[in-house]
């Protein structure tokens, strides 16, 4: 059967979600060890331990078994409420900087050859790997200060409101490393809360 595995011996049989995970487990081993051009139905089987047809049925193209694969690994992070605008931006990118970091390295080496044969970028895959109803970590920030009177609810474009983490990741790409702390806060202190419409830190009356 091409749902069982031998174990010291004995058939176990997996269907389902046990299935499926195994088989994203070892697409995730597979695209780290070989990259995309490595990332096939035959080696993913294999490793598996299962057979190519029972990838297609589940991911009749390659780039669908892919984003299943990533969809599983790209963990949403904890958006902050600090009850500062300031403090919930400098949080959360100090954790996309420990805990996304290697990633978004990792996979923008092993993906470039899916980006060249899609024409598309690291950011129409994080869109991807997003759902479909839920706003960016930064929007929901910014909503948030809104909320709570410390930013005036005027339109803002989704450039603006994500620069944060656009400019993060460029560091981490450019310099293929995390983000010195310095930076980060002078990325949220110099850059984003002016563009937002507030003074630079420290320099607001009354604090």
């Amino acid at each position: 059967m091409v749902s069982e595995r031998r174990t010291e011996g004995t058939p176990t049989r997996r269907r389902g979600a046990a299935l499926e995970n195994a088989i994203t487990d070892a697409a995730w081993e597979v695209l780290i060890e070989l990259g995309y051009n490595g990332f096939t139905y035959e080696a993913i089987a294999a490793r598996a331990g299962t057979s190519k047809p029972v990838l297609y049925r589940r991911w009749p193209q390659r780039e669908d078994l892919l984003i299943a694969t990533l969809t599983r690994y790209w963990h949403p992070l904890d958006v902050p409420d600090t009850g500062s605008l300031r403090q919930d931006a400098l949080t959360l990118l100090r954790r996309v900087n420990a805990e996304r970091a290697r990633t978004v390295i990792l996979l923008r080496i092993q993906l470039a050859d899916y980006f060249r044969e899609t024409g598309t970028s690291f950011s129409d895959l994080r869109s991807r790997l997003r759902p479909a109803d839920q706003t960016s970590p930064f929007a929901q920030l910014v909503d948030r200060a809104v909320e709570r009177g410390e930013l005036t609810d005027a339109p803002r474009s989704e450039r603006v409101v994500n620069l944060p983490f656009d400019l993060v990741r460029h560091d981490v790409l450019m310099t293929m490393g995390a983000v010195p702390d310095e930076k980060i806060v002078e990325i949220v202190d110099t850059v984003w809360l002016p563009l937002l419409g507030l003074p630079p830190h420290g320099t607001r009356t009354g604090r």
